[in-house]
């Protein structure tokens, strides 16, 4: 499977690392560290080095709790980032994190190819729209109830069927706007409790049914460290761990702090399949 995102091709025949650039001063793990363009420059440089196949871009902070933020902030804070980022990187694949049309819009116009969309369109009815204007990459992800209040005692019937059922719909939505560039991602972590999860990773293979690829984000999470009893800095051995399952059962993307581990962890699977 292939996707044209904006221009640039998205091959799926391999297995595809991105990596995560953070420009934010409150995200749950690298908060701050590369909030300026002197810091994110060689950091994107280091990642493409160590194997990233695509760079996701965010300005804002989705861990629990987090409030969400206006276009008008967002794009403040973020469009120097994203006209650099293309002027400095013109042959990769960039995605943009964010939940705004107009951020979304902006990204694109400048070179991004994915948008990276953690609310699947609830919070700005034109992000459809934008993405089919582009014909770019569209990550639409699962998330109960919103960032400020997602971790209040989440529940679910059976989690698995109930995201099944999510994403049958918001497809079909986009499908009847005649765009198809659609990759999901069940949210680890967004909504769900720590055996809701494991209980999505223990099923992945069964979202190969709705015909679309799967992106998977376990890096450092909370999952990995109310099980080990660690702190996000010691939880890298955990999220290679879980990543090397969530390949061996038909994810796609693995979007990850670590890429240089990730891409190791993808050729050791290459080699033994």
């Amino acid at each position: 499977m292939t996707l044209n995102c904006n221009g640039k091709i998205l091959d799926f025949s391999s297995k595809k690392i991105m990596g995560i650039v953070n420009i934010s001063d409150d995200s749950f793990f690298d908060g701050g560290k590369y909030n300026t363009i002197d810091k994110v420059i060689p950091h994107v440089h280091e990642l493409i080095y160590n194997g990233a196949d695509i760079i996701d871009v965010g300005g804002f902070s989705s861990k629990p709790g987090s409030k969400l933020i206006s276009a008008k902030e967002e794009l403040e804070h973020i469009s120097e980032f994203i006209v650099e980022l293309i002027s400095n990187f013109k042959n990769t694949i960039f995605s943009i994190d964010t939940y705004n049309s107009s951020v979304a819009e902006f990204a694109l116009s400048e070179g991004f190819s994915i948008v990276n969309d953690i609310s699947s369109g609830k919070y700005d009815i034109n992000m459809y729209n934008v993405v089919k204007e582009f014909n770019s990459g569209y990550i639409m992800m699962h998330m109960q109830g919103d960032p400020n209040n997602m971790q209040q005692n989440p529940e679910y019937g059976n989690v698995v069927e109930s995201i099944k059922s999510f994403f049958k719909k918001k497809i079909k939505e986009l499908h009847n706007l005649n765009f198809s560039n659609i990759i999901i991602d069940p949210g680890f972590g967004f909504g769900k409790t720590v055996n809701h999860n494991y209980q999505i990773l223990k099923e992945l293979e069964s979202f190969k049914t709705l015909k679309r690829p799967i992106m998977v984000g376990f890096s450092r999470k909370s999952m990995i460290s109310k099980v080990l009893n660690v702190d996000p800095n010691n939880a890298l051995n955990g999220t290679t761990v879980l990543n090397t399952i969530a390949l061996e059962k038909g994810a796609n993307i693995i979007r990850v702090h670590d890429v240089l581990e990730a891409c190791q962890c993808k050729k050791l699977l290459e080699k033994l399949n």
